[in-house]
């Protein structure tokens, strides 16, 4: 706590933004002073009586305290020392000075007390995964009974925490196997990445590979449907042809006749060709028609 006193009488003194004046008149605080230049009354004579002027500046600049090396037992009966930073600042002056006798030792009481408690209630595997929240348990615990006495406190953070020797020395082994399992843990993690990956990549294969498969038969059923098509409007084609033929040779015997020849010219030509002819009634009967080979 940083304090100082004016109480000579004429002394000038000036007060800084980061300090306040408490202003005594005979022992009695009269007022507050902000930042500025003041002095004190100089005494008077003549047998008028003035009052005994005195100013304590007060520092309200935020500042810390370290709480180091407490030792407390765990709600698992585990000794630890643990050390606190605290930032706190001076809200209040009149409060500060007049409610308690020191307030800096008030707070590391506070603290300490606060500390206690919430270590008391924690087991040693709560205080090493959840420190924050430690820090936060001290800081409610403390705020209030601080601004009691016209302190706000920032911060309470659990800045170290020693174990006894076997203890440190289990822990750095309880360490050291989480950070293996954490290293086996993320190789695994790896592995199932690399194996979905590739098991991803093979059923985009096999998925294109059907797609592939599936257009090519729809290309070839396309294609014979064309060939069919192509095939059935040909045979429509000769159909039609064939009937215009037909009733061609129809309308002119001669035609027909010429087509006789010509096939008979044909069928000349192959020596083995034969050719069946049938009679009338008149003649020998179709069954006993006679067969003659063509000589070419």
């Amino acid at each position: 706590m940083f304090q100082v006193y004016f109480n000579e009488a004429g002394r000038e003194f000036i007060i800084k933004n980061t300090h306040r004046g408490l202003w005594y008149e005979d022992g009695k605080l009269t007022k507050v002073l902000e930042a500025g230049r003041y002095e004190i009354p100089p005494k008077r004579f003549w047998g008028t009586k003035q009052p005994i002027v005195e100013c304590l500046l007060v520092d309200v600049r935020e500042r810390e305290l370290t709480i180091k090396g407490q030792e407390i037992l765990t709600a698992d009966k585990v000794a630890i020392r643990v050390s606190i930073l605290v930032q706190y600042r001076v809200n209040d002056p009149q409060a500060a000075v007049h409610t308690v006798d020191n307030y800096e030792d008030r707070i590391y009481t506070d603290v300490q007390l606060a500390a206690r408690r919430s270590l008391a209630s924690m087991t040693l595997e709560e205080i090493l995964t959840n420190r924050n929240q430690l820090s936060e348990e001290i800081l409610s615990d403390v705020s209030e009974s601080a601004g009691g006495y016209g302190v706000s406190i920032k911060r309470a953070d659990v800045k170290d925490l020693l174990f006894p020797g076997n203890l440190q020395e289990i822990m750095n082994r309880v360490l050291a196997a989480e950070r293996n399992s954490q290293a086996q843990l993320v190789d695994a993690r790896t592995r199932a990445e690399v194996e979905q990956i590739q098991s991803q990549s093979m059923a985009e294969a096999t998925r294109r590979e059907a797609e592939a498969a599936a257009e090519a038969r729809k290309l070839k059923e396309q294609a014979e449907a064309e060939a069919l098509r192509i095939q059935s409007e040909a045979e429509a084609r000769a159909y039609e042809e064939r009937a215009t033929a037909a009733a061609t040779l129809e309308g002119h015997p001669a035609l027909l006749r010429l087509a006789e020849l010509e096939t008979l010219r044909d069928l000349a030509v192959n020596a083995n060709a034969r050719l069946y002819l049938g009679f009338d009634r008149h003649g020998l009967s179709y069954q006993q028609a006679e067969t003659r080979e063509i000589s070419s």
